[in-house]
């Protein structure tokens, strides 16, 4: 089974900060943690990160749900300049609802100089059918809430020009 989750807004930024900054940019800064989530303490293999095919690991802080540590790997699937990433979030460490994938879409619209409509999307796969109402409630409800909060955050390094810490 699947859950979709879209989250649309615009940033009032250049093209290349809205495109660059949620991927590029110290992940630390933009996944800082939110009810069960953890927040993202650092990434490690992720000498080539940004370019498709590469991945890194992702390590968060202590949570409610999880110890710490190593919680995932991110890999990018996809990437069109100034356009669009398609990433693929996997390998978790924790119990997740039965997830076992999620993909996230980070999609760029320039509509007028400085003004940028970003569509953000999660797709978020489970096998667990018995799971599946509580699947649902977790998408729609808690994340949907958590890619807001990612949402705002990126919007915050964008505006500020945050250095990117991948090429």
């Amino acid at each position: 089974m699947e859950f979709k989750v879209k989250v649309t807004t615009i940033f009032q930024c250049s093209l290349e900060r809205a495109f660059k900054t949620p991927m590029l940019c110290d992940v630390s800064k933009i996944h800082t943690g939110y009810g069960l989530m953890p927040r993202v303490t650092h990434c490690t293999e992720d000498e080539r990160w940004g370019q498709v095919g590469e991945s890194k690991k992702v390590f968060v802080a202590a949570s409610p749900t999880q110890k710490g540590g190593f919680a995932s790997r991110d890999t990018v699937l996809e990437r069109i300049e100034n356009r669009y990433w398609k990433i693929k979030v996997d390998d978790f460490q924790a119990w997740m609802l039965g997830f076992y994938q999620f993909i996230g879409e980070w999609e760029t619209l320039e509509l007028a100089k400085d003004q940028i409509q970003i569509n953000y999307t999660y797709t978020l796969y489970t096998r667990s059918a018995i799971l599946s109402p509580l699947a649902w409630l977790f998408a729609r409800l808690f994340w949907k809430t958590y890619m807001k909060k990612v949402l705002e955050n990126v919007r915050q390094l964008a505006y500020t020009e945050e250095p990117y810490k991948y090429s």
